[in-house]
C-alpha cells in the first residue's frame, strides 16, 4: 500500500509540476515534438531505403548468353556448374531460356519483330541463363566465375550502375540511422534541461522534503513521472503528423517515388510500428533525461 501511495503521489505531483511550470513544459514539449518529427522522418527514410535496396537487389540478375556453337552437352555442363554454385557459392537460383523460347517471346513484342524473325531461315538468338545471387556484394565475382566457361559468349549484370546504386542507398541508410541517434540525444538533452530548471525553481521545496525525512524515491519519483509526461505529450504531434503525412504521401505517389522502380513501403502496419516507436522513445527519453537531471542536481 505504501508503494502505491508513493507512486500515486508521484504522478499527482508530476502533473501539478507540468501545469505549474507551463511555459517550461510547453517549451520542452514543443522541442521534443520537433525533434521527434525529424526522428520519424529519418526512420521512414531509413526503412524505405532498406526496403528499396532489398527490392533492387532481388531484381539484379546475371544474364548469361551461350555461344552459338554451344551443344546440349555444353549447356548441361554449365547447369551442373551452376548447381554447384547454388550449394557452395553465391548463386541463389537460375532459369534456362532457349533461343526458341526467346524467339517466341520476341515475336510477341511487335509485328515487326515477328515478321523479321519469320523471314530468317535460322534463329539468330542465343540460349541463355538468367541467374539470381544470394549476395549482391559478390555479384561481380560471381559473374567473373561464370565467364570462365569457354562456351559463355557474355555475362552481364549492369556493371557499374548496379553497384553504384546499391552503394548510394547504403550511404543514405547509414546517414539516416546516425541522424536518428543524434536527434534522440537532442530530445533527451532538451527534456533534461527542462527538468533541471524545474528542480532549480523548487530547491527550497526539495530541502523541506529532505528535512521532514522524505525518502530519496519520494523526491525522485515526481521528476521521473514529469519527464515521462513531457515525453508522451511531446510524441503525440509527431505520431499524428507521421501517420497522416505518410499515408497522404503514399496515396499521392500511388506507392511509388518518382519511378516504378522505387516502391514505397505500404503504410499499414509499417506506420503504426513507427508511431509505437515514437511513443516509446518519447517516454523513455523523457524519463532518462529526468533521471540524469535529478541525479546530477539533487545529489541524492
Amino acid at each position: 500500500m505504501k508503494a502505491i501511495r508513493i507512486v500515486t503521489r508521484g504522478i499527482r505531483d508530476a502533473f501539478k509540476s507540468v501545469v505549474r511550470n507551463f511555459s517550461l513544459s510547453t517549451a520542452a514539449i514543443t522541442c521534443s515534438s520537433i525533434t521527434l518529427v525529424l526522428v520519424a522522418v529519418a526512420m521512414i527514410i531509413s526503412y524505405n531505403v532498406r526496403h528499396i535496396t532489398t527490392d533492387l537487389e532481388k531484381e539484379l540478375t546475371i544474364v548469361v548468353y551461350m555461344k552459338d556453337t554451344a551443344t546440349d552437352e555444353n549447356i548441361t555442363e554449365l547447369k551442373n556448374h551452376l548447381d554447384q554454385m547454388k550449394n557452395n557459392g553465391n548463386v541463389e537460383s537460375y532459369k534456362f531460356k532457349s533461343k526458341d523460347e526467346w524467339k517466341v517471346e520476341m515475336k510477341s513484342y511487335s509485328d515487326t519483330f515477328s515478321t523479321a524473325l519469320e523471314f530468317l531461315e535460322n534463329n539468330p538468338l542465343l540460349n541463355s541463363f538468367i541467374i539470381t545471387v544470394k549476395d549482391v556484394a559478390y555479384l561481380k565475382e560471381t559473374t567473373e566465375q561464370i565467364k570462365k566457361n569457354e562456351m559463355v559468349a557474355s555475362a552481364d549484370y549492369g556493371e557499374g550502375m548496379a553497384e553504384n546504386l546499391v552503394k548510394v542507398f547504403d550511404v543514405v541508410e547509414k546517414v539516416t540511422i546516425i541522424l536518428v541517434f543524434a536527434l534522440v540525444l537532442v530530445t533527451a538533452f532538451l527534456i533534461g534541461n527542462t527538468i533541471k530548471l524545474t528542480i532549480f525553481s523548487r530547491k527550497s521545496e526539495i530541502e523541506i522534503m529532505r528535512l521532514v525525512g522524505a525518502s530519496n524515491i519520494s523526491i525522485r519519483l515526481p521528476f521521473l513521472f514529469e519527464g515521462l509526461f513531457l515525453g508522451v505529450l511531446g510524441s503525440i504531434i509527431p505520431i499524428i503528423v507521421t501517420i497522416y503525412g505518410y499515408v497522404l504521401l503514399y496515396d499521392h505517389f500511388n506507392g511509388y517515388l518518382f519511378t516504378q522502380i522505387v516502391r514505397l513501403t505500404e503504410p499499414f502496419n509499417f506506420i503504426l510500428y513507427i508511431a509505437g516507436l515514437l511513443l516509446i522513445m518519447g517516454s523513455v527519453i523523457g524519463m532518462i533525461g529526468s533521471y540524469r537531471a535529478v541525479r546530477k542536481y539533487l545529489k541524492i
